[in-house]
């Protein structure tokens, strides 16, 4: 019973509330998602361009340093995700695998950025959904319905289109992009093949935990034997303006956000959610790239592009109608 003149707690409003705290929430990591994507890829696009530290493979080895150290601590320490396990050598060989495929991707993709502008440099990284179909089909023989792949099309033709019309094209930074794209999509296929059994399945964070460590390894002797003395020139640099240090440490833990933030939001929305709102990602990325380092665009190319994206929404609708029973 409640006090004469009293009002009764509405449990409506209680539920509104907790909703309207739940979609602030949500709006919060997709925006702290979106401006770790993008800030990794600009922060990027200045060092290696722009600010001339000319070492793709160093800063990729800092990334997956930050990595490493922050995985850990998020997992033993702050118990983001519960720890998982490897079970196996086979399972660690397999991890490895994919951690190599992984160093390959990023590394390709920074070393792209020294030569393209970031407006071409996602225009091409959209087509990640041709590769992944040519990868699953050549890997596992597995077909999708014949309106799928005529969606993938457009994707291509778009990127045909935007290489046709960017004047700042570099032909070595255009494969580079396409081999960074390429190795991307072959390790979603690669990692749904070689962790497919329930007792190997690991989550994005722990398979971040083991793969980042590993790539450190296989980093390390291809940034001494391939860009001579990078950590001499570094202090050196650090005398002359200890910015470049201050740089290093945030585009590298800026690199993990991006990894936690994609976790989460996937955790909080769904996968498809991720693939819409990264599709709508490379689009902001473009403009802000072009509104901060002022590259030149031409009609040509953003036609290009805006048809990749256009082929690349049409692929997933596609994928999600053939996955409905």
């Amino acid at each position: 019973m409640t006090a004469k003149g009293g009002a009764t707690p509405s449990p409506g409003g209680a539920g509104g509330a907790a909703a309207g705290n739940g979609r602030l929430f949500t709006v919060g990591l997709v925006t702290a998602w979106y401006s770790s994507n993008i800030g990794v890829l600009l922060l990027n696009k200045y060092l290696l361009s722009n600010y001339g530290f000319k070492y793709p493979i160093f800063l990729t080895m800092c990334h997956m340093s930050a990595c490493a150290l922050l995985s850990y601590a998020a997992i033993a320490w702050l118990r983001v995700v519960p720890m998982q396990l490897v079970r196996s050598r086979v399972q660690l060989a397999k991890i490895a695998a994919l951690s190599l495929v992984f160093c390959g991707s990023v590394v390709s993709g920074n070393v792209s950025l020294r030569y393209l502008p970031v407006s071409f440099n996602q225009a091409v990284g959209a087509t990640t959904p041709f590769f992944t179909a040519v990868f699953a089909y050549i890997m596992t023989v597995k077909r999708e319905s014949w309106v799928t792949y005529l969606t993938l099309v457009p994707v291509v033709t778009g990127v045909i289109i935007a290489s046709g019309g960017e004047p700042s094209f570099h032909l070595f930074g255009f494969i580079m992009c396409i081999g960074a794209t390429a190795a991307r999509a072959l390790k979603t296929v690669l990692q749904g093949i070689l962790l497919s059994s329930e007792g190997e399945k690991l989550n994005s964070m722990n398979l971040l935990l083991y793969m980042a460590p590993i790539a450190v390894i296989f980093l390390l002797p291809a940034t001494i034997f391939m860009e001579d003395n990078v950590v001499g020139i570094t202090i050196q640099l650090a005398k002359k303006d200890f910015t470049i240090v201050w740089l290093l440490l945030f585009n590298s833990c800026l690199a993990y956000f991006v990894n936690l933030t994609n976790f989460l939001v996937t955790k909080h929305t769904s996968a498809l959610t991720l693939q819409v709102l990264g599709n709508a990602k490379g689009a902001v990325a473009v403009v802000v790239s072009i509104m901060i380092f002022r590259n030149p665009v031409s009609i040509t190319g953003m036609l290009g592009y805006t048809l990749t994206v256009i082929g690349v929404i049409l692929y997933s609708e596609s994928k999600k109608r053939s996955n409905k029973p």
